[in-house]
């Protein structure tokens, strides 16, 4: 076991039992999920809570720890059910990084590479890490589904892709990005055997290189691969099979409470995700070759560059269009004040009417700086595969959470694989520095008659 990841899992074991000592009782939506849990702990699997909005995933992985090491099903060995999931984020998190590097993951499982450890400190996953949520084993078995697919164990993608929908039912759609995923990476890199004739090729180039014929010259490629390729969806044409005969029984994807879940068009809350993944991944972003003079001549050839200044008006005068029309002012956003995003909501959105409007070029330079990092480093299908795949996860949610946006940010963040160490280091203390405050606020800085504040 190395140093570092030793003293990871002994500073989550510490939080851990710090938070069961200060917050002796449910908070939040564990008032929901225990008594879930100590229902099904008990064999009372026909008791449902309307309220829940989730499959089961999370209160049957709570029986199968009771049955097999004899947790009890208290609040703080609840809890550590998902303090256990988040000690193994960085075991999957360095198969999947060293996956996208094409290298061979260590030895040791218990040797997880540094910058798994550093993206285990992501302050979303973290601190949902300590509270009976389904967050943080939701990401741990889609990222397990990724790596099991990357590494050609088909089978077993499709069982984690099915597992991790008991949790998450939007996992769906990580489990479909987990085949596209591997099989772009297959396709990219596979070489003709001894003796063999050429094979066929997909157009892939980088995305920062790619022009808009590149896409017309991938679809003309594609029927020359489709038959490598279909053999191994079969796994996953089952899961889709599944999901499918679930939501027909269910009558839609939401289990429980559909009044405040109702699917719409939240165009805006891509915007939020492009705002938020910089405001945690700067450190990353200016990492690139040239640091941040290159990134900003990078942004402004983009956008004011030959030919582009009308691109870019267009561009804005679209984004201010949908804000105009798809901005959702959720009643839970409206008037839960133990959320963060209650108050940059009513602070910065709610402060003027022009505000969501003037955010805009913001998005906008946001927006590049992640497709110029990335770009480098990825083709130009990888980076497509992963936006449609985050485009369906977030367009259709109506509340502004940022735990909607954990899994999308940390499987775009993993697009860029060469960080230099600098950065490394910078992106892990600015990680710790917001879950020392945001820990602390919510352990030690509860107001009177609001409550203890978190994301």
């Amino acid at each position: 076991m190395s140093a570092s990841y030793i003293v990871y899992c002994a500073a989550c074991i510490s939080v851990l039992k710090e938070l069961n000592n200060v917050v002796t009782e449910p908070y939040m939506d564990e008032p929901f999920h225990v008594p879930q849990a100590q229902a099904y702990c008990g064999g009372d699997f026909a008791t449902w809570d309307p309220k829940i909005t989730t499959p089961p995933g999370l209160y049957i992985m709570s029986v199968l720890f009771k049955r097999v090491f004899m947790f009890k099903c208290s609040l703080p060995m609840l809890r550590l059910t998902t303090t256990l999931t988040l000690l193994a984020l960085p075991i999957v998190l360095t198969r999947l990084l060293c996956f996208y590097r094409r290298i061979r993951p260590p030895a040791s499982i218990l040797a997880p590479t540094p910058d798994a450890i550093v993206l285990s400190l992501f302050p979303i996953a973290w601190f949902f890490g300590f509270l009976y949520y389904t967050e943080v084993p939701s990401l741990v078995f889609v990222v397990a589904t990724i790596v099991a697919a990357s590494e050609d164990r088909h089978w077993l993608a499709g069982l984690l892709g099915l597992l991790s929908c008991t949790f998450r039912q939007t996992n769906i759609i990580w489990t479909l990005y987990a085949y596209a995923t591997s099989q772009l990476m297959y396709l990219r890199y596979r070489r003709p055997g001894p003796g063999s004739q050429d094979i066929a090729k997909l157009h892939d180039p980088n995305a920062d290189q790619a022009r808009p014929v590149d896409l017309y010259r991938s679809v003309l490629s594609l029927p020359g691969v489709l038959p490598d390729i279909l053999s191994v969806f079969v796994p996953y044409v089952f899961v889709l099979s599944v999901f499918v005969s679930f939501v027909v029984w269910n009558g839609g994807i939401v289990l429980g409470d559909k009044s405040n879940h109702i699917l719409v068009l939240h165009v805006p809350q891509v915007y939020y995700f492009l705002t938020f993944s910089t405001a945690f991944g700067w450190p990353v972003l200016i990492s690139g070759a040239g640091g941040i003079p290159l990134m900003l001549r990078k942004i402004y050839a983009r956008t004011f560059g030959s030919n582009r200044a009308l691109i870019t008006l267009v561009s804005l005068a679209a984004m201010g269009f949908t804000v105009k029309l798809y901005t959702i002012h959720h009643p839970f956003l409206l008037s839960d004040n133990r959320h963060y995003t209650f108050y940059v909501w009513h602070r910065i959105y709610m402060f003027h009417w022009l505000a969501p409007y003037a955010l805009v070029p913001a998005y906008f330079v946001c927006a590049l700086a992640w497709f110029l990092r990335v770009g480098t480093e990825q083709s130009m299908l990888q980076t497509v595969a992963l936006s449609i795949c985050v485009l369906a996860t977030l367009l259709p949610t109506p509340l502004l959470e940022p735990r909607y946006f954990m899994i999308p940010y940390l499987l775009m963040r993993m697009q860029i694989v060469n960080v230099p160490s600098w950065a490394l280091v910078l992106e892990g203390l600015w990680y710790a520095a917001i879950n020392v405050v945001t820990m602390g606020v919510f352990l030690y800085l509860p107001r009177e008659g609001v409550g203890r504040f978190m994301w």
